[in-house]
């Protein structure tokens, strides 16, 4: 191994991590998601810097934190899965979860000898060590992927369901439906595939340096789509509440005596010859502004006087458009054509709140609407 390259390269992603862990701490974007990816991405920072200097100096004392940093990834599966959870369900770090973190403390127990051992020891550990002999045996890279891999498993279970969620109400699902979660994913099962080939194989090119180089890559991918990534707007989960459901929220405070006049406002914009629904990308900010009240209280009047979301109300009006097209022998366009007409920006949520409301999909609904309107147009011109 090349030492002097690989600590290069440990030294460059290290002073990467740190300085995007800050903009991450800093960014008020998804803020309790990214407080978790700047921690994250601030362990793995000081994971390379360790092993760099132990690599650059050899010396037992850089041993012994280069054994403490090695338990490190025991908790980058765990703090994957956290991150993805505030980012779907804007749950930050609770105390009940410090269990997520206990399999780093159990490794930290089986293998903390090596941390208390004297320097003698340490010595002649760190010369076997650099000579490719193991002091642990191949079972602690096993235990690693397997534990890391079950929490990578649960946070595409996570994304799996927000992504379901989004579709169902929102036409902007394909900007947020966090994509690059996958590719996050990706690298993570990558890097431990790595570790498992070179503890049990042994290759001139699977070695340390190439695997902690490949976490180094890592960091770029994450600095690359994290700090891209837009506001998050948490999709409720229906369903009891608990730790993996949140409710929407619901109040039983009296009425605000501008209900009525704003209402009225929502009328005026929804209404007409361009009406403010048909925008793409819409959101509640926007609308607020067009209204000239506050956001809190347009979204209060759509909770109250229209039984929903906002996201329920757009669709809603969506849909309504959308049938009137759909139904009209008229109007030549196609589905999809009538849907980013009617504000929609993907297919996919199109046909999941049409079918929703409707009860039918567009397809079919548009087969059996027009012959119907026909005849009825017919009748009214007899």
């Amino acid at each position: 191994m090349d030492i002097a390259f690989w600590v290069f390269v440990y030294i460059a992603a290290a002073v990467q991590a740190a300085l995007l862990a800050l903009a991450l701490w800093r960014r008020s974007a998804n803020r309790e998601a990214n407080r978790l990816l700047a921690a994250w991405v601030a362990l793995a920072g000081i994971d390379l810097a360790v092993k760099a200097a132990y690599w650059h100096m050899l010396s037992p004392e850089w041993f012994r934190a280069y054994r403490f940093v090695a338990l490190f990834p025991f908790l980058y599966g765990s703090l994957f899965f956290l991150y993805v959870r505030a980012l779907t369900r804007g749950l930050g770090f609770r105390w009940r979860d410090v269990r997520h973190l206990l399999g780093f403390v159990a490794m930290l127990l089986v293998t903390g000898h090596v941390l208390l051992a004297s320097t003698a020891r340490l010595q002649a550990m760190s010369a076997s060590w650099i000579a490719g002999e193991r002091s642990i045996g191949h079972w602690f890279d096993i235990a690693l992927f397997l534990y890391s891999l079950s929490y990578v498993a649960a946070a595409l279970v996570q994304v799996h369901r927000y992504r379901r969620r989004l579709r169902e109400r929102r036409s902007d699902a394909d900007r947020l439906s966090l994509r690059w979660i996958d590719t996050m994913a990706a690298c993570q099962v990558v890097i431990w595939c790595i570790a498992i080939v070179q503890a049990l194989v042994e290759l001139p090119i699977l070695n340390y340096g190439l695997l902690f180089g490949a976490i180094a890559g890592w960091i770029c991918v994450v600095g690359w789509f994290s700090l891209g990534q837009p506001p998050l707007a948490v999709e409720p989960e229906v369903g009891p509440v608990g730790d993996e459901t949140v409710a929407p929220a619901t109040t039983n405070e009296p009425e605000d005596m501008r209900y009525d006049v704003v209402q009225a406002r929502l009328a005026s914009l929804m209404d007409g010859g361009d009406p403010l629904y048909m925008e793409p990308a819409l959101t509640i900010g926007q609308v607020a502004k067009r209204s000239g009240y506050p956001e809190y209280l347009v979204s209060a009047v759509i909770n109250r006087r229209f039984g929903g979301t906002f996201w329920d109300y757009i669709n809603r009006l969506r849909v309504e458009a959308a049938r009137a097209c759909l139904a009209d022998a008229g109007d030549t366009r196609s589905i999809l054509d009538i849907a980013y007409a009617c504000g929609f920006t993907s297919k996919s949520t199109f046909n999941a709140a049409f079918k929703r409301q409707v009860g039918d999909t567009p397809s079919s609904y548009r087969k059996a609407a027009r012959p119907l309107k026909a005849a009825a147009d017919g009748a009214e011109r007899r």
